[in-house]
């Protein structure tokens, strides 16, 4: 049983930030490389940003510079500084595993960036 609760998410403007944060539970979490996902409406879902369980990281072209994904074994946290936002970057954002997901997907945190 894995269960992951994402918070953090928010309307901004352009240009803006967010911290997003993923609580998981019910896993050896320190052993899983996990990444944050997000999918728009009309559109697949996507990796956006993952990092190994050793702390090394890497992340989608157009998020390069701006996204900085991070993690805390001892709290069984991940994190994803959201810098630069654009409207582009809309989606509801998801954390999971890293190129297999466990099979439960919390609900997401909507993040929307508009003017």
């Amino acid at each position: 049983q894995v269960q992951l609760v994402e918070s953090g998410g928010g309307l901004v403007q352009p240009g803006g930030s967010l911290r997003l944060s993923c609580a998981a539970s019910g896993s050896i979490f320190s052993l899983n490389a996990m990444g944050w996902y997000r999918q728009a409406p009309g559109k697949q879902r996507e990796l956006v940003a993952a990092i190994s369980s050793s702390g090394s990281a890497n992340y989608r072209d157009s998020v390069k510079g701006r996204f900085t994904i991070s993690r805390d074994n001892a709290k069984n946290m991940v994190y994803q500084q959201m810098n630069n936002l654009k409207p582009e970057d809309t989606a509801v954002y998801y954390c999971n595993r890293d190129m297999i997901p466990f099979g439960s997907w919390g609900q997401g945190t909507q993040v929307t960036v508009s003017s």
